[in-house]
């Protein structure tokens, strides 16, 4: 059985600073992948209420970048990732990072380090900013929350935030706070449809004050938290003493599965003891926070990888699709370039994605007939990656195709026992990304 209980140790010990673990790692299954949240401290001197030296700063964020490549993280979110910035990637060896935005006034100070790719990145900056903020920094820096859609493996995908909200509180920290946690949540209610979701960041939230609204996340979201998972499931109460409660941190990791992916958090753990320097002193003043996860596609539902780029509007139609759906149709349209896919279901349900233009094309499927084979060819206009080519093949050997073929092409047989039902990805006026969403037919389910 999976082992999230903390130790039952006295509260004041929990909360000392060089507390390692929530959960022991003994005996535990194969875990899948890990994530970790880390305010790095890079702030520029004219910021750092510390006052710390340039030299030090810098020995930091080395043995930092050090420590993250021994111990593998699978993800890294740092956040006040600014002056030390260009030392932390010298030392890191993360195959996957993202680009510093450069000077103050246009970085948010946050960045990703990852063993795993990903479909495409965004930086958001926050609605919200208050002059009257007790901290500075976060009206000077644009600070904000980032999301990129990472492929963990074939077919599973997992949008992942960092965030590092406004500090402080006053009463003007409060307000703009819990807009900041406001802003994410409608992100991911907007954005995130049907999509699996990992949130591990800075909310300078904690659930014993009751100005913050942190419990959005789980309310509003159907996120869980890995740390009240930790506890025991039941997170503290608004107004409790903070001192007493489990060592509650700001740095938080909130994740959700979806109806096509299963995913479980097997460990939540404070890594400060792994980030100290060869003195021995701790490299952080917030705790690194680490999550072990496990995934695998639920019963009956399967996904194919994303092609195209990172642009339009994210759509999925996983969370509309009926119980035991089956294709009745197929239509794509196109000219040059792939402008459009419908797909359309034996229940009545149609889902359109991309725009009007080109010719449409059309496969009215027979019964016992399904898709067995698909190519996607993509390529660019106007600096923007996008699908040139889709092109359907059933068992029964009819095909309907739509656009023109690239040299950049992709051929792949749909998962035996399975059959294609909807699509996922991003569109416009044509298909920028696409990727398909697989239901296991109702001749192979098991009885």
């Amino acid at each position: 059985m999976l082992h999230r209980r903390i130790h039952s140790l006295a509260a004041s010990f929990l909360c000392f600073a060089t507390l390692a673990t929530l959960a022991k790692e003994e005996d535990e299954p194969r875990v899948d992948f890990t994530v970790m949240t880390m305010r790095v401290s890079g702030l520029p001197a004219k910021f750092d209420p510390c006052g710390t030296s340039n030299d030090k700063k810098t020995r930091v964020a080395m043995h930092i970048g050090k420590i993250m490549t021994e111990h593998k993280y699978g993800v890294v979110n740092v956040q006040e990732d600014f002056d030390t910035h260009a030392t932390l990637y010298k030392y890191d060896q993360h195959p996957f990072r993202t680009e510093n935005a450069g000077e103050l006034e246009s970085n948010s100070g946050l960045n990703t380090l990852s063993h795993y790719s990903w479909a495409d990145y965004s930086t958001i900056p926050w609605d919200s900013c208050h002059a009257q903020s007790e901290n500075g920094i976060d009206c000077h820096a644009k600070k904000g929350f980032t999301v990129m859609r990472v492929r963990v493996n074939k077919g599973v995908y997992i949008d992942m935030i960092n965030l590092d909200t406004n500090t402080g509180t006053g009463f003007y920290d409060y307000i703009t706070r819990r807009s900041n946690i406001e802003q994410v949540v409608n992100f991911i209610n907007t954005h995130s449809v049907g999509n699996a979701v990992i949130v591990f960041g800075n909310t300078n939230s904690l659930y014993t004050r009751a100005q913050d609204n942190i419990r959005l996340f789980t309310t509003a979201t159907n996120l869980s938290d890995a740390w009240v998972q930790a506890i025991g499931g039941k997170a503290p109460t608004p107004g409790s003493d903070e001192s007493i409660t489990q060592c509650e941190v700001t740095d938080k990791i909130f994740y959700r599965g979806s109806r096509a992916i299963d995913l479980e958090s097997t460990g939540l753990f404070y890594d400060t003891t792994r980030f100290q320097s060869p003195e021995g002193n701790a490299l952080t003043k917030h705790k690194p926070v680490r999550a072990k996860f496990r995934y695998a596609f639920k019963d009956g539902w399967m996904q194919s990888d994303l092609y195209g780029g990172p642009y339009g509007t994210r759509f999925n139609d996983l969370d509309s699709l009926p119980a035991s759906p089956r294709l009745a149709s197929i239509h794509l349209r196109g000219g040059n370039r792939l402008d459009g896919l419908t797909l359309s279901l034996v229940t009545g349900e149609t889902f359109t994605h991309g725009g009007t233009g080109g010719t449409r094309y059309s496969l009215t499927l027979q019964p016992n007939e399904h898709v067995h084979t698909i190519e996607l060819c993509w390529g660019e206009r106007n600096g923007h990656t996008r699908n040139f080519y889709a092109k359907m093949t059933t068992n029964q050997k009819r095909t309907v195709q739509a656009g023109k073929s690239t040299r950049d092409c992709e051929t792949w047989v749909v998962p035996e026992g399975y059959d294609v039902v909807g699509a996922y990805g991003r569109d416009g006026d044509e298909m920028d990304q696409l990727g398909f969403i697989y239901a296991q037919r109702e001749d192979e389910k098991k009885e």
